[in-house]
């Protein structure tokens, strides 16, 4: 606990230093600066290669933080009261008065919300007197990271401070949820739909349509080992990894399994970590079994289709 202490400390200093630090969240490790600092922020996107016109996720602590920045209204409220903290975001209207950088939003007057759950993060953002810009803690486009090995895999020592708060629950990136106008789903993650549209029977989630608001995670190409991705495999060729959903009985070097038994959770929290081992293991082809598409599911295809297009 005292080592905790002693690193939130140490990661309170550089935020407020200005400088861009990775932090542990229960979906993923996030590159984290103050939001309401543009030089900070600015560094977000530089360190991740990432356009201008991508706009990041801001992390808060508090109701009462978020009320400073943003416009709430009752379906956020439904949504805060059932899932916060946790693996949901929301796109609110941004108040005039909100001191967040405008690189943030790329100008916009919305702005990605959420409250992450990790313990850790949770104690770091009630010490500071801002919210946090955290995209993910990877290069734009690459696999996210679910350990403070990824993240140093990704930046090396080109990022100065890593809070160590073990593996990603979750695995995979918040739900996105925008709520100016009709509620919609606009990004499937680790709070499954169903128990939304439980909640919130108006929500729409329609992925045909162009989504007009301009949120993360949304680009064709995302998530990717940056290999090629064979998608709803029965079987491997020889030179391929295969990636399964559970163990079999005959067994192969080539063969990467995300869970024991088909728990969908445990393929989402394995998911990103077995695309790093494969890429680290010099696989230059990926074949994958086909995943079903229910529950977290959705999500884990989604994050799957995403990593397999060509750029």
């Amino acid at each position: 606990m005292k080592k905790n202490d002693s690193n939130i400390k140490k990661a309170i200093k550089y935020l407020k230093n200005n400088e861009c630090i990775a932090i542990p969240t229960e979906t993923v490790y996030g590159l984290a600066a103050n939001a309401y600092s543009h030089k900070a922020v600015s560094r977000i996107f530089k360190l991740k290669k990432r356009p201008k016109n991508n706009p990041l996720i801001v992390h808060y602590y508090s109701l009462s933080d978020l009320k400073k920045d943003c416009e709430i209204n009752n379906t956020f409220f439904k949504l805060f009261k059932k899932f916060c903290p946790g693996p949901i975001s929301f796109v609110l209207k941004l108040k005039k008065t909100s001191k967040i950088s405008k690189l943030v939003t790329n100008n916009s007057n919305s702005i990605a919300v959420r409250f992450p759950s990790h313990q850790l993060t949770r104690k770091l953002l009630k010490k500071i007197n801002f919210p946090v810009a955290a995209p993910s803690a990877n290069i734009s486009t690459s696999i996210s990271p679910v350990s403070k090995q990824d993240v140093i895999d990704e930046f090396g020592d080109k990022l100065k401070f890593i809070l160590d708060g073990g593996t990603s629950k979750v695995g995979l990136e918040s739900t996105i949820v925008n709520l100016i106008g009709k509620p919609q789903i606009l990004r499937l993650g680790g709070i499954e739909s169903k128990t939304i549209y439980k909640l919130i029977s108006s929500i729409k989630h329609d992925f045909k349509k162009k989504i007009k608001v301009k949120v993360p995670g949304t680009n064709k190409l995302h998530y990717s080992p940056g290999i090629p991705m064979r998608l709803n495999a029965k079987k491997n060729f020889y030179d391929e990894a295969f990636i399964l959903i559970k163990k079999r009985k005959n067994l192969s070097k080539n063969y990467f399994y995300l869970s024991k038994k088909s728990n969908l959770k445990e393929v989402a929290k394995n998911l990103y970590k077995t695309l790093r081992k494969i890429k680290k293991k010099g696989y230059k082809k990926i074949a994958i079994e086909r995943i079903p598409n229910i529950n977290i599911g959705e999500a884990i295809n989604d994050r799957i289709l995403r990593a397999s297009k060509n750029e």
